[in-house]
């Protein structure tokens, strides 16, 4: 079964919703975002969530307005319900303009929607209902809003870490199914992706893949032995970078003033600097998130050591140079 329901919200909203799609990687075959697909989503992972904290909240604010004697108890439980209504609708209205969205269910997301529509609207209806919905959501910090729409997987890698079971799964599009000891799950700081740390025994190295981007998900029945010494290494690197499984390198990169600044100020990806010597920054870590964060400050930060890392960003701004043409 498919139906269709009109949701109307602020553009703000929809925006924000939008950009979690994207982020997310929700898209068509034709490359735009796949907003429908996303929500549907959002609507099978969250809803119990969403009605158990509901409920919760409900009953907290009932419990407080209760307790003034001269509040009746059905009185209490009316405006108990507008408070929160109220203060929902309050975040929903400061945002500006309207907008509408066409949610077209099928399938568990189909499901949800009757069991809402046949129990619980009372004065409220659909549109009101999975506008609330969105925005409770939205006001869950990104990793954790990763893990509502990506449940299934999250529960899979942590059923398999509990239990030392092997996992397989493909990434990032490729066809080609890992195979891995799952270790651990590791938020990155300045992402808020969260990212699977797993080893694989065959090649004898590490990985770390984003859960977003992982697909087909499943637990064998093979299991393994945990290793204390790979945990502990892919622990520290969970508390520094999990974003990336590669062995750290030493480098020395010399800063100018405007360059220290832009260190400060550039918070994404930055790596951790081990010690200052002048105007001389010692970093350990991984070289290409060192490339990656380092293209950005040009003649304002010059690696030193090592020769590899030197030469890679010599190259990346020769080639620079020569697609903007010498003059």
């Amino acid at each position: 079964m498919t139906e269709k329901y009109k949701i109307y919200l602020s553009e703000d909203t929809k925006t924000r919703l939008i950009n979690d799609a994207e982020l997310f990687e929700f898209f068509r075959n034709d490359g735009t975002v796949n907003l429908n697909g996303f929500l549907k989503e959002l609507i099978v992972n969250y809803f119990e969530q969403y009605r158990n904290d509901s409920e919760e909240l409900l009953a907290n604010v009932l419990d407080e307005l209760t307790s003034v004697k001269s509040l009746k108890v059905k009185d209490a439980s009316i405006l108990a319900d507008k408070i929160i209504k109220t203060y929902i609708n309050d975040k929903e209205s400061a945002t500006g303009k309207s907008a509408v969205i066409t949610l077209t269910v099928s399938g568990p997301s189909y499901s949800i929607i009757k069991i809402i529509e046949n129990n619980l609207l009372k004065d409220c209806s659909m549109s009101g209902y999975m506008k609330d919905m969105f925005l409770s959501y939205l006001s869950i910090p990104r990793n954790k809003r990763e893990e509502i729409i990506f449940k299934p997987t999250y529960d899979a890698i942590n059923r398999a870490i509990a239990e030392s079971r092997m996992l397989t799964f493909s990434s990032g599009g490729s066809k080609t199914k890992a195979a891995v000891e799952p270790y651990l799950i590791a938020t990155s700081k300045e992402e808020q992706f969260s990212y699977l740390l797993c080893h694989s025994s065959k090649y004898n190295n590490d990985h770390t893949f984003r859960i977003s981007r992982l697909r087909d998900v499943f637990i064998t029945s093979e299991t393994f032995t945990v290793d204390k010494a790979i945990k502990y290494r892919l622990s520290q690197k969970a508390l520094r970078s999990p974003h990336s499984a590669a062995p750290d390198i030493r480098a020395v990169i010399r800063m100018t003033e405007r360059g220290k600044k832009m260190y400060k100020t550039i918070v994404k990806n930055r790596p951790q600097v081990t010690s200052v010597e002048g105007d001389n920054y010692i970093f350990d870590w991984p070289m290409q998130q060192l490339e990656d964060y380092f293209r950005r400050f040009g003649k304002e930060a010059v690696v030193l050591r090592p020769k590899s890392l030197k030469s890679r960003l010599r190259t990346y701004y020769e080639e620079a140079l020569e697609a903007y043409g010498r003059k």
